[in-house]
C-alpha cells in the first residue's frame, strides 16, 4: 500500500502542479493585462488561488516522497493537499483527477498501519 500511495501521490502532485501553474498564470495574466468584459475576469480571492497553487502540489509531492518511510505523515500531507486543492479550485474537469489521486493516496498511506517492517506508525 505504501508503494501505491507513493505512485498515486506523485501522479496527483504532478497533475496538481499543472493545475496550479495554470491558475497562478491566469491570475497574473489578469493582473497585468486587465479584465476583458464577457471573457476574462479576476477570481474573487487571488491570494488563496496563488497560495494553494504552490502549496497543494508541494504537499502532495512531499507526502508521496515519504510514503515508504513515514506512512502516517505521508497520509496527512496527501489529505491536506487534496483538501487544499478542493478548497481553492473546487471540483471540476481539470481538478477531479489530482484531487482523487491525492485523496486515495492519503487514505492508502493511512491504511498502511501494519507494514512489512517491524515498526508500525501507530
Amino acid at each position: 500500500m505504501r508503494n501505491a500511495a507513493l505512485i498515486l501521490g506523485l501522479i496527483g502532485g504532478l497533475m496538481g502542479l499543472v493545475v496550479g501553474l495554470a491558475s497562478y498564470g491566469y491570475t497574473a495574466f489578469i493582473d497585468v493585462f486587465g479584465e476583458v468584459d464577457g471573457l476574462f475576469y479576476q477570481v474573487n480571492d487571488v491570494e488563496l488561488i496563488r497560495t494553494m497553487s504552490v502549496l497543494s502540489p508541494m504537499l502532495a509531492i512531499a507526502g508521496a516522497g515519504m510514503a515508504r518511510a513515514r506512512a502516517l505523515w505521508s497520509g496527512v500531507l496527501l489529505l491536506l493537499s487534496a483538501g487544499g486543492m478542493y478548497w481553492a479550485f473546487g471540483m471540476g474537469f481539470f481538478t477531479i483527477f489530482p484531487l482523487f489521486f491525492c485523496g486515495v493516496a492519503g487514505l492508502m498511506a493511512l491504511a498502511a498501519g501494519k507494514p512489512d517492517e517491524e515498526r508500525a506508525h501507530f
